[in-house]
């Protein structure tokens, strides 16, 4: 049995893993992932070569199509263009020193 950290959850297999291998076994299609081992962002290409072992930390991500909403006329975003899309911090109160 080895130990890593998936998603930052603990988790035991059997032995050394192909990442493909356990990405079927999760039933995650490879192609809507991304994933990040041991701080190190795979190539797609190299899924099926890359093993996963003891102490490996591994990131699986899935990718998520999306976009704006469009506004009540199907054109344009939904926020009005006067709307800040980030809004600025109220500043901290400053600490008086002696």
């Amino acid at each position: 049995m080895i130990g890593l950290q998936v998603n930052g959850k603990p988790v035991q297999l059997d032995g050394p893993t192909p990442l493909l291998t356990y990405l079927e076994a999760l039933e995650v299609n490879p192609r809507a992932v991304a994933v990040e081992r041991n701080g190190a962002i795979l190539e797609k290409g190299e899924y099926a070569s890359t093993i996963l072992g003891e102490g490996d930390v591994v990131e699986i991500v899935r990718m998520v199509g999306g976009g704006l909403a469009a506004n009540e006329s199907g054109r344009g975003p939904a926020f009005h263009e006067s709307q800040p899309l980030l809004r600025r911090a109220r500043p901290r109160a400053r600490l008086r020193t002696r």
